[in-house]
């Protein structure tokens, strides 16, 4: 079973003060993930992770992985000038994005931030719209294909289909890109790909950074170029259900390492910095939804009514994804009842668990919805015109931070025109 991070006690307090439904972040636990990942990369004296914004855009969260080290990956607008009035700068700032405006490239190169293009044809676009090619840049692989790796009983552990992803450069694309952008004034290059999402296997990671290494050292040997770092993006994953494996990241840097030491070092590209996105790694467990029982209904299944709803957490609703609940007060006590667990969204995909194993649920209770911390609130919405629920965090010290207010009615109709 999960356990939470927060008490019965301390949920409970945390209620008198402020209504649910809300998102919940574990200070101590976004510290010691970032500490963990920092610890498994320590031997590559360049390893930056550049947080997802994307995974928790929320200026509370930011600023305690700025503490820790962290850079951030942006991917719109909106996201740089977040990392800008959170204080990140310059090379602290990756920016990775597809189909981009001329205003955000021209934003990210004003912030100083290491652009990562998606496409070949970015390249003169780019250089349309800034005038000139950042002497630092870097450029997103797809390999196509599908990817595979390890084999289980039940197939393989890790398939996606990169070939039908929408990202990045083909080979034949990066070289002859490498090569153009050299000509176009560039001087320090980077690699970026991302193949597989979520992965539960502590061999992900070392494969990718196999494939990237050798076509790092290709790149240098056939173009020139000097490849000054490779990012590795995300997909290191997490266990959202109880009876999954966790992935060991100090195991994962050293799988890297390997890899690094096999390719790169002979290849005399030691120097090479290492960078990771890892939004779901670093918030996901350390954030969840807490949420009221308000309703039950008894017809051809046992329902449990709660004050949360997808538009607080859509994971659920629009993949089917699994999120683990506990019953607050109630972790010791017989999952001997069978609910599925909505909310109130005039939508029958509105369903944080169906046929959940829990323990017998009363008006009142309090539902913590595991590992929300990534791409929870931040995929909200307003369908329904439901208001977007405030952020908490849960300080090392045990006291709460508003750090995000729940929004109002007047939020809401802000933007709308009545005349």
């Amino acid at each position: 079973m999960k356990k939470p991070f927060v008490t019965p006690d301390q949920l409970q307090a945390i209620t008198e003060k402020y209504p649910t439904p809300f998102h919940l972040y574990d200070e101590k636990g976004i510290r010691q993930t970032a500490r963990r990942l920092k610890a498994a990369f320590a031997w590559n004296p360049g390893f930056k992770e550049y947080f997802a914004v994307k995974a928790t855009p929320t200026p509370g969260i930011l600023k305690v992985l700025q503490e820790e080290g962290c850079g951030v990956d942006c991917s719109s607008l909106t996201e740089l000038m977040l990392s800008d009035k959170c204080g990140f700068k310059g090379h602290d700032i990756m920016f990775s994005s597809n189909e981009t405006p001329a205003n955000e490239y021209v934003l990210a190169d004003k912030l100083g931030a290491v652009i990562n293009l998606d496409d070949f044809t970015h390249i003169d676009f780019l250089k349309d719209t800034l005038g000139e090619i950042p002497e630092t840049i870097s450029c997103r692989f797809n390999p196509g294909g599908v990817f595979q790796l390890g084999e289980s009983k039940e197939g393989f552990q890790v398939m996606d289909t990169p070939g039908d992803s929408k990202y990045g450069f083909t080979r034949e694309q990066l070289f002859e890109g490498f090569r153009k952008l050299k000509a176009m004034g560039a001087k320090r290059f980077g690699i970026h790909a991302f193949l597989a999402s979520n992965t539960l296997s502590n061999d992900y990671y070392p494969a990718l950074a196999g494939i990237l290494f050798q076509l790092a050292a290709d790149l240098e040997k056939e173009t020139g170029c000097d490849v000054c770092f490779i990012n590795l993006s995300g997909g290191v994953g997490i266990p959202y259900r109880p009876d999954q494996p966790e992935n060991d990241i100090a195991l994962i840097g050293e799988g890297v390492r390997r890899q690094f030491e096999s390719i790169l070092v002979p290849a005399g590209m030691g120097d090479v910095a290492i960078y990771t996105e890892l939004g779901r790694y670093m918030l996901g467990p350390n954030g969840c939804l807490v949420t009221e029982v308000l309703h039950f209904k008894h017809t051809y299944k046992e329902y449990v009514g709660v004050d949360a709803c997808a538009a607080n957490l859509m994971r659920p609703a629009i993949y089917g994804a699994y999120h683990h609940i506990t019953v607050s007060g109630k972790e010791d006590k017989p999952c001997d009842h069978i609910y599925d667990v909505v909310g109130s969204l005039c939508e029958n995909s509105d369903k944080f668990a169906i046929d959940r194993e829990l323990p017998e649920v009363e008006l009142g209770d309090l539902l913590i919805i595991h590992d929300t911390g990534a791409h929870g609130f931040s995929m909200g919405y307003n369908y329904n015109g439901k208001l977007r629920s405030a952020e908490l965090l849960l300080r090392e010290d045990g006291s709460v931070k508003l750090i995000r207010r729940a929004e109002t009615p007047e939020d809401y109709f802000s933007t709308m025109i009545f005349s």
